[in-house]
């Protein structure tokens, strides 16, 4: 690009040339030439929640009589437009940038400051609308970034996350009462186990998601805890004393979120308890999707040389080589997805560790990960119930021939064989490949007792 293609911009380390058309100024600038990591930008979600605030500050200073209306309008039109996307491509820092997310905080201050200028009246523009003195007036990176990092989350849970671990749960019971007349053979450490309704394996899947869906709704709460005004280390330095309740009456407003202050200041800027809980909650719902989608590939495996005792729906061709296959591609996904995010609950906590004295300063690095594992598990599940659970049947004849043939069903004559004799019973059946039910009548033991206590039915 040509030297016309740019303006001199000039911060406190000296002039530094920007894009001509850029709404961002000489800080968005540095960190760009400083920071070319990853090519990953923070979602429009975070750039949302951070013009928010913005409006919202402006807004209690114009009314704690600190910033002129004309400015304090201008700000929050910008703001707005922010709000709607209309300049998520100014918003251009890596999320890989300088410790606890100034140059994301200027990035806006800039953005909203220049475009905020525009909208004045010429009868107003008497000056530039500042992106420190204006813009970022009453606020610190250190309390407004941390306060995005949990309003963005709230909001993410509460509209998208929390409605679809309901909506799993909802329809894991729904299969559940659907495939409750189906028996088949229980299975411990891979081997035959007693009888189970299939009915009942899924109970038991819908119940551990329901458990995880009231934990986070009660861990959620935390992040409703919100440090706006705590300014750069907790003093609330330089605002005015309704400053906080106001900018967090408007943010509740605005979302239809109940935030409040923190119950301490200096212990809501020293850490990042919210997301390090949070994630912990989202950790466990990874490991137990894990365990729900590996045991449904496992009673999928076939179709011919496995178990077979459910259908997946097929939603796409599984083989470049072999015609005809299909594989549990929802599963599959969704086991990755659960990966990534027991893998960003690590980064997470060791990011919680390396707080220092009074601010965490790897909060650029646990927002990216905190808010981009809240997207992709409440994109995973809503895939996982329509394009897999829905559609999940059984295959009855595979499951009542693997359970009438299940080495197990002794243990229904062990009270009355005794334990011994029912495992020589069982050992001789297996030994010779032949049901239980033919060594009794061979050993005449088949009493109509026996033959009760060997009923599936009578077991579950």
């Amino acid at each position: 690009m040509t030297s016309n293609s740019y303006r001199r911009e000039q911060d406190t380390l000296g002039e530094i040339l920007v894009p001509k058309d850029a709404y961002y100024g000489a800080q968005t600038q540095r960190a760009i030439n400083n920071f070319q990591i990853s090519n990953r930008r923070f979602p429009h979600e975070f750039i949302k929640v951070q013009a928010m605030i913005k409006a919202a500050a402006a807004k209690a200073n114009m009314e704690n009589e600190l910033l002129a209306k004309s400015i304090g309008n201008a700000i929050i039109g910008a703001s707005e437009e922010v709000m709607e996307g209309k300049w998520d491509h100014q918003f251009v820092l890596d999320v890989y940038q300088a410790g606890a997310g100034t140059s994301q905080n200027m990035n806006a201050n800039e953005v909203i400051a220049n475009r905020a200028t525009e909208l004045l009246d010429d009868a107003e523009k008497h000056g530039r609308i500042h992106p420190n003195d204006h813009v970022n007036m009453s606020q610190s990176t250190n309390d407004t970034f941390h306060a995005v990092i949990h309003i963005t989350a709230a909001v993410i849970i509460n509209q998208k996350l929390l409605p679809r671990v309901k909506q799993l749960h909802d329809e894991l019971k729904r299969k559940s009462i659907e495939l409750m007349p189906v028996m088949k053979s229980g299975r411990t450490h891979l081997h035959d186990a007693i009888p189970i309704r299939m009915g009942q394996e899924f109970s038991g899947y819908a119940e551990t998601i329901h458990e995880v869906y009231q934990q986070l709704e009660r861990v959620t709460d935390s992040l409703y805890e919100i440090g706006i005004g705590g300014t750069a280390i907790g003093t609330r330095n330089n605002i005015h004393p309704d400053y906080s309740k106001k900018v967090i009456q408007e943010i509740s407003r605005r979302t239809n979120l109940p935030f409040r202050e923190p119950t301490d200041m200096f212990s809501y800027m020293q850490n990042t308890n919210a997301p390090i809980r949070v994630m912990q909650v989202i950790k466990e719902l990874s490991i137990h999707l894990i365990k729900i989608t590996s045991d449904l590939r496992l009673l999928a495996s076939g179709p011919r040389t496995g178990l077979t005792e459910i259908s997946l729906p097929g939603v796409q061709p599984g083989s470049t080589i072999m015609p005809g296959k299909v594989n549990p591609a929802i599963l599959e996904m969704t086991h990755m997805v659960c990966c990534q995010v027991i893998g960003y609950e690590t980064t997470i906590a060791t990011a919680g560790v390396a707080g220092q004295l009074e601010i965490n300063v790897m909060m650029p690095l646990i927002a990216h990960t905190f808010i981009e594992s809240l997207e992709i598990m409440s994109n995973a599940l809503p895939t996982l119930v329509t394009k897999c659970i829905s559609g999940i049947t059984a295959n009855e004849e595979n499951c009542k021939n693997f359970m009438e043939n299940s080495l197990a069903l002794v243990t229904g004559i062990s009270s009355i064989v005794g334990y011994d004799m029912a495992a020589q019973i069982g050992k001789e059946a297996d030994s010779r490949n032949v049901p239980i039910k033919q060594v009794l009548q061979e050993r005449e033991l088949l009493t109509p007792e026996i033959e009760k206590a060997l009923d599936p039915n009578g077991m579950v």
